[in-house]
């Protein structure tokens, strides 16, 4: 399924979306959803510079998705998370987490993520 966004006029494809409360979609289109509250992306070669250039930039120029709260990245290579979250003014603010031990709070969905349970059973290859 794909993520409208307004300014740009275009349907986005992310690795994985959240979206809270009944589904809104584009156009009547039932593929294009356009209020995820959280989205995430897994960051490779190929798509690590659009994940995390054009492609936020999109997600988080509003009125493009006013519902985004949320934007999280991992790492394919090591393990690496890195979770923006909108501010109340509206600015995104990063936090990093790379330990096992840790969990990555996801208030938005009143949830935590465990790094080591994401990262559980795959092998890096750097």
């Amino acid at each position: 399924m794909r993520v409208h966004i307004a300014a740009a006029d275009v349907g986005i494809y992310p690795d994985a979306m959240v979206i809270c409360g009944e589904r809104q979609f584009y156009d009547d289109r039932r593929d294009i959803a356009s209020n995820p509250i959280l989205i995430v992306e897994v960051l490779s070669d190929a798509t690590e510079a659009y994940d995390c250039g054009d492609k936020f930039l999109h997600y988080r120029s509003l009125p493009s998705l006013p519902s985004l709260q949320a934007y999280l990245l991992f790492s394919q290579y090591r393990m690496q998370a890195e979770l923006f979250v909108r501010q109340q003014d509206g600015t995104w603010s990063l936090s990093n987490y790379q330990a096992p031990s840790q969990a990555i709070p996801l208030r938005v969905i009143d949830a935590e993520l465990s790094l080591a349970e994401v990262y559980d059973k795959l092998e890096l290859s750097r």
